[in-house]
This record gives C-alpha cells, sequence and structure tokens, in this order.
C-alpha cells in the first residue's frame, strides 16, 4: 500500500517540508530556530520532554515569554508536573501542530534533543497505545533495577539491546506494555513515514566550548531562581518521585532542598550531570548519520538559512 507521501505526490501537490533543528543541550538550537522562523515565516514545534511542564521553566531551558511572543510556539507548557504525557500522545499533538502551520501557509521548525520525540515525527513510529498503569508501576518501581532489566531482556531482548540499564523509568515502561498487551514493546521500531518532506539539520560545536557554555547557563539558572523554582514546586504538593521532577537540575536541587548535599555540590551534580546527558545526546544524533546536516554553531544564520531556501526548493 502506498505510503502518505507517496499518495500525495502521485495527485501531483507537492510534499510539504518539515524542517528539524536538533542537537545537544545549550548548543544554541532555541536561537537558531528564532531567527530562521522570523526570516522564513515560520513556527516552532518543540521535541523537548521537560518542555511540555507547566511552571518548570528555568531548569528545562524554556524559551522565555519574549522569545515565544517572536514567533508562535506549539508544545510546550502542554501539562501539569503529575500529569501523564506519553510518546504517543506528543507524536499526535507535534503531527497536529505541523499540519495546522502548514495549513496557515507557515514553514514548521521542530526543534528539541529528545531523541526519541523526534524520532517518533520523522520516522513515524509505531508506539503501543498503552496508557499508564499507576498500580503496576509502583509494584514494578519496588523492584531491583537491574531485575527489572534482566526481566525485560526475557519478554523482549529487541528492547532491552536499545535501552541503558540506568533508565529505570523507561525500562519500567517497557515492561508494562509488555506486560498489559502480551507483545513487545520492541515494535516501536516499526515506522510509516509522514506525509513531510524531512530535512534534518544538526548544531554541534568542540566539547569544550560547549562544557563551558554548560557550566555558565547552569549558573545563569541558579541566578534566575532554580531553587525557588524548584521550592515552590513542592510546596504545591508536587512529588519528588514525578518523572517531572526527575529531570535535570530538579533532582539535584531536589537533593538539596532534602539536606542530602550542600548547594556548591548541587550545582556541580547538575553541570556533571549535563555533560553526560550531551554525550548521550550525541550517541543518539550521531555526527555520521547521512540524514542530518550539521553546522558549527558559530556559522552564521545567513548560511543556514540559505541552505533551508534551497532545501525547500
Amino acid at each position: 500500500m502506498p505510503s502518505k507521501a507517496e499518495q500525495i505526490s502521485d495527485t501531483q501537490y507537492p510534499i510539504p517540508n518539515l524542517f528539524v533543528i536538533v542537537g545537544p543541550t545549550a548548543v544554541g538550537k532555541t536561537a537558531l530556530a528564532l531567527d530562521l522562523a522570523r526570516r522564513l515565516s515560520g513556527e516552532i514545534v518543540s521535541a523537548d520532554s521537560r518542555q511540555i511542564y507547566r511552571q518548570m521553566d528555568i531548569g528545562t531551558a524554556k524559551p522565555t515569554r519574549e522569545e515565544q511572543s517572536l514567533v508562535p510556539h506549539h508544545l510546550i507548557d502542554v501539562v501539569a508536573p503529575d500529569e501523564p504525557y506519553t510518546l504517543a500522545q506528543f507524536q499526535a499533538d507535534a503531527y497536529a501542530a505541523i499540519d495546522g502551520i502548514l495549513g496557515r501557509g507557515k514553514l514548521p521548525l521542530l526543534v528539541g534533543g529528545t531523541g526519541l520525540y523526534v524520532r517518533a515525527v520523522v520516522e513515524g513510529l509505531h508506539i503501543p497505545r498503552v496508557p499508564p498503569n499507576q498500580e503496576l508501576r509502583a509494584q514494578l518501581a519496588r523492584q531491583d533495577p537491574l531485575a527489572l532489566f534482566e526481566h525485560l531482556r526475557e519478554l523482549d531482548p529487541g528492547a532491552a539491546a536499545r535501552m541503558d540499564p540506568r533508565n529505570v523509568r523507561r525500562t519500567i515502561r517497557a515492561l508494562e506494555v509488555c506486560l498489559t498487551t502480551g507483545g513487545r514493546f520492541s515494535e516501536l521500531g516499526r515506522v510509516s513515514p509522514p506525509p513531510y518532506r524531512v530535512t534534518q539539520i544538526g548544531m554541534t560545536m568542540s566539547r569544550s566550548e560547549l562544557y563551558a557554555r554548560i557550566d555558565a547557563r547552569v549558573d545563569c539558572m541558579m541566578e534566575q531562581g532554580l531553587v525557588a523554582e524548584v521550592e515552590a514546586l513542592v510546596k504545591r504538593g508536587y512529588s519528588w518521585s514525578l518523572p517531572s521532577m526527575s529531570g535535570l537540575g530538579y533532582r539535584e536541587i531536589g537533593a538539596y532542598l532534602r539536606g542530602e548535599v550542600l548547594l556548591d555540590e548541587a550545582v556541580a551534580n547538575i553541570k556533571r550531570d549535563t555533560r553526560d546527558f550531551v554525550r548521550r545526546q550525541y550517541a543518539w544524533f550521531r555526527l555520521k548519520d547521512e540524514r542530518i546536516r550539521w553546522f558549527e554553531a558559530r556559522m552564521p544564520v545567513d548560511q543556514v538559512e540559505k541552505f533551508v531556501a534551497d532545501q525547500r526548493g
């Protein structure tokens, strides 16, 4: 059966463009997206699994209100910190946002560093529509993480092979799908490409420069009031065990607020953990991936704009 893209092509309609901006945290994706959107009449669709949460602005490096006022942004502030939001929901919401942008005659820009979010959209992942089962999750969370991962390896070796054993939350989700459906979480690997002509743009810079930018950004977050932001979330009743509260910055400041570490140590841990996250992002968005056109972050935006214009045809 022909894909949606092929059906569109067969009827002689042009395939709409979707431009994707990826790369590690702190590399400058937000600034580039804003520049391109303003120059090319575009709108931005966030592909960041932390920026979906309301009331979590500083620690997620969310675009400021001023930045969001410059061009329309989508999929930011989608749910409260204690509301579940699945990959399947994101995929559906992203497609709806992109189609809406195209319907307005604008250029959609999917922007973010959450690799699975990006892949769900650009590859059209088949995602198990399994709603969260909080009781089952709680049962699994009480078990030893290594035992959980071994259980997943028995039920779905394909999923386990692609997963970090330290990512307990994702292990639990994979087991939840397997145990609820009797199938395999690795079915996620099947794809149906969406009806867009996808062009991926990657931003990169030297590790030493990127790490220096990370350190400076964390220091800026502290000056902007990250501790107060986390304190306010706790006062509103949001539990430390929530997925939203396990994100970079929030878990480390949480350890400080619970008296487990000193503030200086918590800040150092944020910087260290963010560097670790960058290494995982580079492993996901590989520099040798021929589907991604990489640009040095210091390159003038004019050159990226020219590339986008050439790709639009």
